[in-house]
């Protein structure tokens, strides 16, 4: 029997891998939002956009958004996304953007979902005539649709704003674990704002690391419908199982309970990173605020959708973080629960069914 002192100190040695975000510190003269920040401002465009009552409207709120999306997930500069011309110097299939020129040319890696957003828009009827010249918007209106959306979101206008996002971005590759001049390249930098190790990457090795550390792509490599990044707080073994409690990126607080063995191999320690997942079909929905001891994981969500059929209903829920949530419940459940749009209900679950994967 492996008892807790011999098994962390086996994580230990494991842990000497990667690990730079551990010793990375924000510099004092970056300033940047916090991740709470940033998902209030996403919410901002998509709400503004959605109030949109005619097609001309429409049409050019969902281009100042997407426009917002690509700064804040390339970390480019404004003139260098209003120079992208859509029909070449984007690969939505492949996931990849082209910055620069000539020899200062550099790919920068994008989100699955920006991809898929970019392709719909310029699929569709909103995107017809715009061709090439997507991204070419004045930088003043630029300028003041986001003070206006940072407005409206909470968050100071300055950091809102397209340098703001930049920062922000850099910031969150390297609490992810991207290494420093990873972030240097894919950004773009000649300065030593944001490093202070130089070292030698590919564009490959780039694309790799981005690829598998940043927090964008994780939840889409699972089937799982619910996903949460976190970082292990603590792990309590009994010789046969290990009991982890987890903190996601916005403070919630989770529970997994997973073989020993399993800990041992993901190299579970103290502030490791990890993917949490849980199937729609093991997520219960119960009454906000009502207490259960079977379940050790309960998020507070408000409903924002619901579908069913005969036998089987789904509800969509957004925590206060932004988290998506999704329940897979009976018919019968369902009829019981009677939920409806805008109710905050829980979603619940057993911490035997939280799969945890090392990122």
């Amino acid at each position: 029997m492996v008892n807790d002192s011999a098994l962390m100190e086996r994580h230990k040695e494991r842990s000497q891998k990667l690990a730079p975000c551990e010793v990375f510190t924000v510099p004092d003269g970056v300033r940047h939002l916090e991740p709470a920040q940033l998902v209030a401002l996403e919410r901002s465009f998509k709400l503004w956009c959605a109030a949109a009552k005619r097609s001309d409207r429409r049409r050019s709120r969902e281009r100042m958004r997407l426009l917002f999306l690509m700064l804040r997930y390339s970390g480019a500069r404004l003139g260098e996304v209003q120079a992208l011309d859509d029909r070449c110097d984007l690969d939505l299939e492949s996931g990849e953007a082209v910055f620069g020129e000539n020899g200062a040319r550099r790919t920068v890696p994008l989100p699955v979902t920006l991809c898929r957003e970019l392709d719909r828009f310029l699929d569709g009827p909103l995107g017809a005539g715009l061709e090439g010249t997507l991204f070419q918007v004045d930088p003043g209106y630029v300028r003041r649709i986001f003070y206006a959306r940072a407005a409206e979101a909470g968050c100071s206008k300055t950091l809102a704003a397209p340098r703001g996002l930049r920062a922000s971005r850099a910031v969150e590759l390297l609490r992810s674990g991207v290494p420093l001049t990873v972030v240097r390249d894919i950004l773009g930098q000649s300065s030593t704002d944001l490093t202070c190790v130089f070292q030698a990457y590919s564009q490959e090795d780039a694309q790799r690391i981005v690829r598998r550390l940043a927090p964008d792509d994780a939840a889409l490599r699972t089937s799982a419908r619910n996903t949460f990044l976190c970082r292990v707080l603590k792990v309590r073994c009994d010789g046969v199982m290990a009991e982890v409690i987890l903190k996601t990126d916005f403070g919630t607080e989770l529970c997994s309970l997973i073989t020993q063995e399993s800990a041992m191999n993901l190299g579970l320690e103290p502030g490791a990173p990890v993917a949490a997942t849980v199937k729609a079909p093991l997520v219960d929905l119960g009454q906000a605020g009502a207490t259960t001891d079977l379940d050790r994981n309960r998020i507070p969500a408000v409903i924002t959708g619901i579908k069913r059929t005969a036998v089987i209903g789904e509800i969509i829920g957004e925590a206060a973080d932004g988290t998506s949530l999704c329940a897979l419940v009976s018919g019968a459940t369902l009829d019981q629960l009677d939920p409806v749009i805008g109710q905050l209900m829980e979603f619940r679950f057993k911490a035997l069914v939280v799969v945890l994967n090392s990122l």
